[in-house]
């Protein structure tokens, strides 16, 4: 038995693998790309099928395909959509910057599938592929694929860890430390205060990325080549951003320009900032539970996280932060991603952006990546996560920040003066105080108590700096 068939298309003829679902025009792209060894995501291409059996849909209603064809590429389609054919969509993602190549995969399959179901002899391009182009098809499903993963997938995970990151920093309230600004001592803060400005780093992180939706609604199908809607139905673009709607279950609309929804991409480079965002601020919040965690004897030890895993293969009873590490190395990621976007969004030149496949690629990537490590870092890392109360309060009595405090009452001049011989001799800014000045014992007391520090409008005075 044969291994390979012998397929035509416009250029002639192909060998094809005989087991293969898809046709000649995949085949070729499969041997001219062989890049990265990478094809689309499989979120990508399950967003193809659902356009596919929607625009058999909308074809049949429109009295444009017959009904039994139209039913027979709808049943096809459905099958990728939900998965079944991610081994028949081999193509890489670095290929004609168009998608031409992924959207004639997915019209060879579901023609193929289709037809053998049906029995009917169904057309790849005249069938499957009817009223569209490439040059709508691609830009749809980047759009349609990033709005389905972002609410089903990033926003929970996002939603879960804001929920964790405020439980503890109400759970950590009265736990008071020393505040560092440029890494250097400065005057107390509540743990709790640190961790609300997590919580609200990633509140307002859920709040850009969900803005960044509206334009990614905006569905370029219906243009076909160039956004003019050459050979399709004036209502197909509208009827399909509805199909859609129904069939991911969240809304749709049709672009409101269809020159700058084929011939730009900007919507996809702002909801890659909004990915972005939410990159820096994982980035930062790990960071500081890092630096929050570094010890247990010889760093700040002011936190204690989960032990997960051994973390030395020389080093006995050594832990790591994993999982920090791990979220910086994602939001690094993203953050690389976000810049290859913002390269291809500039490439809209004239009437078709040409670099689809990669910022397809690189934006549902970030997506995933974000949602996987978010649930990690909450699961693994923040959740389990404990305060070292005495740790943070033996720091606060021995840190010359402390001096601070008493402006108000001796001056910046004599406070600075207990502070240089606090780090000096290694001895409380209230020892000194008791010792430096007149000041009672109830006066300083009251002025050094660290809890009452970490309260705005409480003290005046003293003036600012970093």
């Amino acid at each position: 038995m044969s291994e390979f068939r012998v397929e035509k298309d416009s250029l002639g003829e192909m060998q094809v693998p005989a087991s293969a679902l898809w046709g000649p025009q995949t085949q070729r792209a499969v041997e001219n790309f062989p890049i990265s060894g990478r094809p689309l995501p499989p979120a990508f291409i399950h967003t193809l099928g659902l356009i596919k059996a929607a625009a058999a849909r909308v074809n049949r209603d429109l009295g444009l395909l017959d009904p039994p064809i139209a039913k027979a590429i709808e049943r096809a389609a459905v099958e990728v959509a939900e998965g079944r054919w991610d081994a028949e969509f081999p193509i890489d993602v670095f290929q004609t910057g168009s998608g031409t190549s992924s959207n004639m995969n997915a019209n060879e399959v579901i023609a193929r599938l289709a037809s053998k179901a049906s029995g009917l002899k169904i057309h790849p391009n005249d069938h499957v592929n009817f009223g569209q182009s490439s040059n709508d098809v691609i830009p749809t499903a980047l759009h349609v694929s990033a709005v389905v993963q972002i609410e089903r997938d990033l926003l929970p995970a996002l939603a879960r860890l804001w929920k964790v990151l405020d439980e503890k920093s109400r759970e950590f309230h009265d736990v008071i430390k020393t505040g560092r600004t440029h890494l250097m001592d400065a005057t107390p803060i509540r743990l709790g205060q640190e961790f609300s400005g997590y919580a609200s780093q990633v509140q307002h992180g859920i709040a850009r990325v969900k803005a960044t939706l509206p334009d990614l609604r905006e569905l370029a199908i219906g243009g076909t080549a160039v956004g003019t809607g050459l050979n399709t139905h004036p209502e197909f673009g509208r009827r399909m951003a509805a199909e859609l709607g129904k069939l991911a279950a969240t809304p749709f609309q049709e672009a409101v320009n269809h020159f700058e929804a084929q011939g730009a991409q900007d919507g996809a480079c702002w909801a890659s900032g909004g990915l972005n965002s939410v990159a820096a601020s994982l980035m930062k919040i790990a960071n500081d539970v890092r630096l929050m965690n570094s010890g247990p004897r010889c760093g700040l030890s002011e936190i204690t996280l989960p032990a997960i895993q051994p973390g030395s293969s020389i080093m006995p009873g050594k832990v790591n932060p994993v999982v920090c590490e791990a979220v910086t190395m994602v939001s690094a990621q993203v953050m690389g991603n976000h810049t290859a976007i913002t390269v291809g969004a500039q490439w809209g030149q004239l009437d078709l952006n040409v670099m689809l496949p990669m910022m397809a690629k690189n934006l549902l990537e970030s997506i995933q990546l974000l949602a996987a490590v978010s649930r990690v870092f909450t699961d693994k890392a923040l959740a389990g996560l404990s305060a070292n109360a005495d740790t943070c309060r033996d720091y606060i009595e021995i840190s010359p920040s402390m001096a601070t405090a008493l402006n108000p009452l001796i001056g910046y001049d004599m406070a600075a003066e207990i502070a240089k011989r606090s780090f000096k001799e290694r001895r409380a800014v209230r020892e000194l105080a008791a010792e430096m000045t007149k000041l009672s014992k109830a006066e300083i007391d009251e002025a050094l108590n660290p809890a009452r520090q970490t309260e705005p409008g409480l003290d005046v005075g003293g003036g600012a700096g970093g």
